[in-house]
């Protein structure tokens, strides 16, 4: 399991990183070459994910969608200087404990 949330962390780094990067190069004027690099960055959050080992594809799309949104939260307030507040973690936690159904449910 810990493989798998270390790829999450990494796929959803790649995807944030790669997307501000983008922002910053069409939002606030950055050079052209942070579009470049923002691209490169969500190219590689496509190919992070193929090294998950659950075998559903939109299984592991789904959980890692709450990793996400817990990683935006973090960058928003680390990157971006904007402190979350009561609800934003509360939405957070939230998505933290449906992931962990999805991945720890007892299947056949």
């Amino acid at each position: 399991m810990i493989y798998a949330i270390v790829l999450f962390i990494f796929a959803g780094l790649a995807e944030i990183g790669g997307g501000y990067l983008i922002w910053l190069w069409l939002r606030e004027s950055k050079p052209f070459y942070w579009g470049i690099f923002g691209g490169i960055a969500l190219a590689l959050y496509g190919v992070i994910a193929t090294f998950q080992s659950f075998p559903s594809f939109g299984r592991v799309y789904a959980a890692y969608g709450g990793v996400f949104i817990v990683l935006s939260v973090l960058w928003g307030w680390g990157i971006d200087k904007k402190a979350p507040d009561l609800y934003d973690w509360i939405g957070a936690g939230i998505c933290l404990v449906g992931v962990s159904v999805m991945l720890l449910a007892p299947r056949q």
